[in-house]
């Protein structure tokens, strides 16, 4: 069965800006008749308790969901399967894509940013190069010898040998195009980038290619912050589906634009209420002034914030259901949304973290 889903990070608890998605997420899931599905990316930071604030948010402004969530951390086997199948790193394979790499994130800075860097566009990309900060291929043709000299001062993440899967000349960049929804045609270079990292842990561009290959998401909403990396996830779905024997997706993507604060900065916690609990806790009793959205200060129940972030999509208030009713995708806002400062209130100052907050 088709399905879009919601992959949220269990590293805290979720706020304006994340709700919103997910419910555009959802009415463009249940829209098309899609599955809607839940995955929690908990292969980086976890903050204790997360995911379950995260799951009771989400029910409380009605999403809903039609299977069990997933954890990635549950999933390892499958990334695993998705590194043999792009040849591992058995140098006796003629068709390996990947390579260690011992570089920090300094010594790749150090390299894009010398003088003589200066990625080279293949015949078929045009006048699209390789984005600035790309990976330049420093660790791609080591020798044995020298592999084994650098595994003895740091330990390897490992790479795709992007112009080697393409069937380019080496060093050269594929550039795989998408469409989006919302944002048209992006069309972007594809490096040399990490599929697992030096300290053991899978990449989010592997990790959430293959399970949404194995979840059949044919479908991805998330926030415009991800755009850019979709080119490269794509390519990588479909190299897995040709060196697997299935038939790439044909994936729908939309990329939201994001929740920004009064700043134009991308809204987090730090800009004041702006979660469900904080919301409901903010100060000021329910009798007393009302903001512009005519809720008494104080009263931000999980329904009153689902109906503010409906009303930034143009929707009417009420369920998510009876919004569905009047959802269509090309109406989405394309331009970021601010929430008004009367409803989240001012951000902290930094003598009010100190001493709230120790």
């Amino acid at each position: 069965m088709p399905a879009g889903r919601y992959a949220p990070s269990p590293s805290g608890t979720l706020h304006l800006g994340n709700l919103r998605t997910a419910i555009v997420a959802w009415l463009f899931a249940r829209h098309s008749g899609r599955d809607f599905l839940l995955r929690l990316e908990d292969l980086d930071r976890v903050r204790a308790g997360a995911e379950a604030e995260q799951l009771a948010d989400l029910a409380a402004i009605g999403i809903t969901w039609d299977a069990a969530p997933v954890r990635q951390s549950e999933r390892l086997h499958l990334y695993e399967d998705a590194l043999t199948a792009l040849g591992g790193l058995d140098s006796a394979a003629e068709d390996g894509l990947i390579y260690e790499c011992f570089c920090s994130r300094k010594d790749i800075a150090e390299a894009t940013s010398a003088p003589h860097h200066a990625p080279t566009a293949s015949p078929q990309q045009g006048s699209t190069l390789v984005p600035p900060g790309s990976y330049p291929g420093t660790c791609r043709n080591l020798s044995g010898a020298e592999r084994e000299r650098r595994r003895a001062a740091r330990p390897a993440a490992l790479r795709i040998n992007a112009a080697r899967a393409a069937g380019l000349p080496e060093g050269q960049a594929p550039v795989h195009r998408v469409t989006d929804r919302l944002s048209g045609t992006v069309r972007a270079g594809v490096d040399d980038f990490v599929l697992r990292r030096n300290d053991g842990a899978y990449a989010y561009n592997l990790a959430v290619v293959v399970d949404d290959l194995a979840q059949g998401v044919d479908q991805v909403v998330r926030g415009d912050d991800l755009l850019s990396s979709t080119p490269r996830q794509d390519w990588l779905a479909r190299l897995l589906c040709d060196r697997t024997g299935r038939q790439p997706p044909q994936t729908e993507y939309a990329h939201v634009p994001l929740v920004l604060n009064a700043a134009g900065q991308r809204l987090a916690k730090r800009d004041g209420a702006v979660t469900l609990a904080d919301l409901a806790a903010a100060a000021g009793p329910s009798s007393g002034p009302v903001d512009h959205a005519g809720v008494p200060r104080g009263g931000w129940t999980p329904e009153r914030v689902r109906d503010l972030l409906l009303d930034s999509l143009g929707l009417p208030a009420g369920s998510l259901d009876g919004a569905l009713e009047h959802f269509a995708p090309d109406a989405v806002p394309e331009s970021p949304w601010t929430p008004p400062q009367t409803v989240i209130g001012p951000a902290e100052t930094p003598e009010e973290k100190i001493r709230f907050h120790r």
